[in-house]
């Protein structure tokens, strides 16, 4: 009988604490004979060890053992970073026991003597609560991050290809590396292979280019209670929240060699070891890629390993930069204008249009978005129209812009975006982040970055932005 039981792949972690030994070697047996991975133990704190030394789905805990019984295990289990979903075993005249473990936090009860179907069907329905929930805890911590870009738009012929490709391979196993320009859309086009693979597990996202190796090692690979200073518990890493879902590395090219190394070996081994451990962890998600680098040249190189490029390019989606599929440009900006702005969205003279399209877009759609988002915050209220002198944009063909001396470098206008949206939002870090779109820890690092320093306004005076 197969092993890969769990919707999406990957099988179900379970434990069971059954102090009566011949029970518990029948169900262990038969929840083995199921393809689900068990471990038995026979009493409260052998199950409170197990489950510090391996992550489980859903735990069978008897009511009624020596030392430590049902209740106060599932308290202490209860109290664990990620807990699994918890199914009492129940004796003759417990049963009322068993209802106040339900309100203490367990998933149901199963009385004794139990049938076997019954107790496969209700660890499957334990399963996917613990996945969901698993998978709330991870969408909650990003939110304020996610892109709101649903979906991609298009009506350029290549990105038709480019997605029809993707509904292809986005239902299988195959890892996928997105290659493209910084800005052309690689995380959202991550988003959409998971949108259409129908995986029950989440979308986890890592991003190699704001993390010191230390610390993407932890967030990659999880560690154990102990590992270094301050690991006070175990944590689970992004390769393990991803379980039944889609793992999206962006920029995997930069990541150091040491890291290389033993990414390769965990998909190598379709397992790893978290910081500090000990235990295996079984790989059970989808891998998706990203970089804006020729991992080929990098090869070449000796920057990037061979074998890793292996096992993340068995199916590549180049994206295109936006000056390629101008024809686009007119769609994105209203997308973006009706989403900064809602139904009062002004329009786009066809002067700016003209400009938009004679622009080169070094930072491809990221960059059309920053322009549409600073015209929109700076403009005057009830402006109904956008012109191309309204646009921070210079192209050769703008000989009254050159000769004012308006030429705008990507960098100038992040920062002038960045500024303008600080000045607004009274230089509250946490508004201006969440309007940003970033991080408030992406945002601190811009503002040293950008030199800016918190104006010192008079009681009266509205806050102005200056630079260090």
């Amino acid at each position: 009988m197969s092993e890969v039981v769990a919707p999406g792949g990957g099988r179900i972690r379970i434990l069971v604490a059954e102090d009566e030994e011949n029970l518990a070697q029948i169900l262990c047996a038969f929840l083995r004979g199921r393809g689900h991975h068990v471990v038995c133990v026979g009493d409260g704190k052998s199950a409170l060890q197990a489950i510090r030394d391996e992550a489980f789905d859903v735990a069978l805990i008897d009511i009624i053992m020596p030392e430590m019984d049902g209740l106060e295990t599932l308290k202490h289990l209860r109290a664990e970073p990620d807990p699994p979903q918890v199914i009492i075993i129940t004796g003759n005249g417990t049963v009322e026991t068993a209802i106040t473990a339900m309100k203490l936090g367990a998933y149901d009860y199963m009385g004794k003597p139990y049938r076997m179907a019954e107790i496969d069907v209700l660890v499957r329905r334990a399963w996917e609560k613990h996945q969901l929930a698993r998978e709330n805890r991870y969408l909650q911590a990003r939110l304020s991050r996610v892109d709101a870009t649903p979906e991609v738009i298009t009506q350029y012929a290549p990105m038709h290809a480019v997605l029809a490709l993707l509904e292809r391979v986005a239902t299988t196993d195959s890892p996928v590396l997105i290659t493209g320009e910084s800005g052309t859309g690689k995380t959202l086009l991550a988003r959409a292979i998971h949108r259409l693979s129908g995986r029950v597990g989440p979308i986890v996202e890592a991003d190699s280019t704001v993390l010191a190796e230390s610390v993407l090692d932890v967030e990659l690979f999880g560690h154990e209670r102990g590992a270094f200073s301050g690991a006070v518990a175990r944590k689970a890493g992004l390769i393990e929240l991803a379980s039944n879902g889609t793992l999206f590395i962006d920029e995997v090219g930069v990541l150091s060699g040491k890291l290389q190394s033993k990414l390769a070996r965990a998909l190598e081994h379709g397992s790893f070891f978290r910081v500090g451990g000990t235990q295996k962890v079984e790989i059970a998600a989808r891998l998706v890629t990203s970089s804006a680098h020729d991992l080929d040249a990098a090869v070449r190189d000796g920057r990037f390993r061979d074998d890793l490029l292996c096992r993340v390019n068995t199916v590549t989606v180049s994206l295109p930069p936006l000056r390629e599929r101008a024809v686009d440009i007119p769609l994105l900006a209203q997308h973006f204008l009706t989403h900064i702005a809602g139904a009062s969205a002004p329009e786009l003279t066809p002067d700016a249009l003209a400009l938009m399209h004679e622009y080169p877009w070094p930072g491809n759609i990221r960059e059309l978005r920053t322009v549409i988002e600073r015209v929109v915050l700076l403009s005057r209220g009830g402006e109904r129209q956008i012109r191309a002198q309204d646009l921070p944009l210079f192209t050769p063909g703008s000989a009254s812009r050159a000769s004012a001396g308006a030429s705008v470098t990507l960098g100038e206008l992040e920062r002038q975006h960045i500024g303008a949206v600080l000045a607004q939002t009274n230089w509250h870090q946490g508004h201006a982040a969440k309007i940003l779109g970033i991080s408030s820890k992406t945002l601190y690092r811009k503002i040293r970055e950008f030199g800016f320093a918190r104006p010192r306004a008079g009681r009266d005076d509205p806050p102005t932005l200056t630079k260090a």
